[in-house]
């Protein structure tokens, strides 16, 4: 895990020292850079020591053909490598990968999944990304063709962004990172509307015309005068054998994808919010781990019982043998870390502030790697968008010509609320994605357009996103909406910006390409019933207490600690706005887009 940059080709603005200074806190234990002679090739890695810390797993890594191996700061200067990678993330599967090449008598310098996955690339290239059992973003050079390749791991859980210049392309985990490369960083009008339609940056955009986010499941090659982008992976419902047993192949898959994110060689923790995905996750890995292994699970806590959760947490905690860490956080502690968060923002969004805390808890008390729930509700209907998203298409086509009279006298209804987003609904051709934006946006498309002329000027372009064809069926269609919108734009790419803020690795057992394929076999009937029953019945160890208390989102009592100089960002935002803005989250929307693009 760790912070990623460099360039293929020539970059005339090219900084690997600024890319390095930028990319720090991600890596806090090691820092490597490798530069061609010539200029044409550069690659930036700040290191966070999960899989072999020592010098054998250190980046950028170089391969050798004539002599095998040499890795990360062993390069042997009279014996230059052929091949390097870096690499943002963690291979899980690589002593399975590793066992096959050890069958081939090849020889390793060390223990780290960087070593097996650089070795697969000069054997296989960009076909041995399927294989791979993990999160990712890796940047892989061959010296010898000039070529380059950026690969992004199946739902884009680590971040990769690039720019293209007139010699080169330039890329980073970062956006700012890149923004300093720019002769233009001129903002990105069209994504300003989206963000603010749907409080995050949808990918392949970002803030800036310039840079664009490298889109899950795809790699970018540069073939040493022009960079092409292509999909490798798709998120599709159906396609496998549907198991005969759907509770003990959930089980079993759950299982083996713990086990497979408790891989490391420093200790391992989990965060608990005191809710069912969560707390699946601890089960599992106490099955793992065995009883007497120590396990340890951090939460957040609040005096407002509206927000607070660590009652349940902490018993929880304590029924599975964990030693738990809280940090019960006063209304001046929450106000004091705010303007870190603000400052760790890479793009505006209007959620992490959740991750940003418990992220500074777990990395306070020692640990460098955790296990997260996220993704739970994605996979086995626990939001809902799973009830209300079909129910609203199902109104879309029963009102049949009445919906414009319909959209007319909902518009008229208060501003600013759901109520104008299913007008705009109606008014347009009822599509599963329309739908989803009814329950999950902030802003309408007029309204955001509107906001964005009124603050830059200038019309927004037509909108920019990576979306697949959506499952006819309307369970699967929302269960791949939350995938790929919410969980992917948002909820990921949070979790990445707001642990590695603090040097943390953030793992997220749900969100494994193995466990996917096989719950996509399942039909959606067995699978998105209502309640999250199949998660439930098959981690029946889950307590009463969890199982039994109502849904409820991680949320931080964040409204009412926005007083003083936050209070004013607020207010900037009223001054500013150009449409109703009536509720508190439009309002930190608009206040979000304003701060991070230079416009408040």
């Amino acid at each position: 895990m760790c912070g990623i940059g460099g360039w293929f080709g020539a970059i005339e603005a090219g900084d690997s020292a600024a890319m390095l200074a930028a990319l720090r806190h991600r890596g806090p234990d090691g820092e490597g850079v490798w530069q061609r002679a010539d200029g044409g090739a550069c690659l930036v890695h700040a290191r966070l020591a999960i899989l072999d810390p020592s010098n054998a797993g250190a980046q950028p890594m170089g391969h050798i053909a004539r002599a095998g191996w040499s890795a990360g700061q062993g390069i042997d200067p009279d014996e230059p490598s052929q091949s390097w990678l870096i690499l943002n993330g963690e291979i899980y599967n690589f002593r399975e990968l590793r066992s096959r090449l050890d069958a081939d008598a090849t020889t390793f310098a060390g223990e780290s999944d960087t070593e097996v996955l650089l070795r697969l690339l000069v054997m296989e290239g960009k076909s041995v990304l399927p294989k791979l059992a993990g999160m990712f973003a890796l940047a892989w050079h061959d010296c010898e063709s000039g070529r380059g390749l950026l690969a992004r791991d199946a739902f884009g859980i680590k971040p990769l962004y690039y720019a293209h210049f007139p010699g080169g392309v330039a890329f980073a985990s970062e956006v700012r990172t890149l923004t300093p490369l720019l002769a233009d960083a001129s903002l990105d009008p069209g994504a300003l509307r989206d963000t603010l339609m749907w409080g995050s940056v949808p990918e392949p955009a970002t803030m800036f015309r310039g840079i664009r986010a490298l889109p899950a499941g795809c790699i970018l090659e540069w073939d040493g005068t022009a960079a092409k982008v292509t999909r490798w992976h798709h998120v599709t419902f159906g396609d496998g054998v549907a198991p005969s047993d759907p509770v003990a192949a959930t089980r079993a898959a759950l299982f083996e994808s713990v086990v497979r994110h408790l891989i490391s060689d420093v200790p391992v923790g989990c965060f608990l919010s005191g809710g069912i995905d969560s707390s699946a996750i601890l089960a599992l890995a106490r099955q793992s781990l065995g009883a007497e292994a120590d396990l340890r699970t951090f939460s957040v806590g609040f005096d407002d019982p509206a927000y607070d959760e660590s009652a349940i947490a902490r018993r929880t905690a304590n029924h599975f043998g964990a030693v738990h860490t809280e940090w019960r956080m006063t209304a001046s502690e929450g106000r004091a870390e705010i303007a870190a968060y603000l400052a760790a923002m890479d793009q505006p969004t209007i959620d992490g502030f959740n991750t940003w805390c418990v992220s500074k808890l777990a990395r306070r008390e020692g640990l460098k790697v955790v296990l997260s729930g996220l993704g739970g509700d994605e996979l086995f209907a626990g939001y809902g968008s799973f009830r209300q998203v079909p129910s609203f298409m199902r109104l879309h086509a029963m009102l049949g010509p009445l919906r414009p009279v319909a959209a007319s006298a909902l518009y008229r209804t208060a501003a600013g609320s759901r109520w104008r987003r299913l007008a705009a609904f109606l008014r347009g051709p009822g599509t599963a994605l329309a739908a989803f934006h009814v329950q999950r946006g902030i802003f309408t498309e007029t309204e955001a357009a509107e906001l964005v002329r009124g603050n830059t000027g200038v019309t927004p372009d037509a909108a920019d996103w990576v979306i697949d064809e959506v499952p006819a069926d309307a369970r699967d269609a929302v269960s791949y909406l939350e995938l790929t919108r919410y969980m992917r734009n948002q909820l990921l790419r949070d979790s990445d910006v707001f642990s590695m803020a603090h040097g943390l690795e953030l793992r997220v057992p749900f969100v494994d390409s193995r466990l996917f394929e096989t719950l996509a076999a399942i039909p959606a009937s067995m699978r998105l019933r209502t309640g999250k029953q199949l998660l439930l019945e098959a981690v029946p160890e889950i307590p009463a207490w969890v199982r039994e208390q109502p849904k409820r989102g991680f949320r931080f009592p964040f409204q009412e600690w926005m007083t003083g100089e936050f209070g004013e960002l607020l207010k900037v935002a009223d001054e500013k706005s150009t449409v109703p803005l009536v509720s508190w989250y439009r309002r930190w929307a608009l206040a979000a887009v304003l701060l991070k693009s230079g416009l408040a």
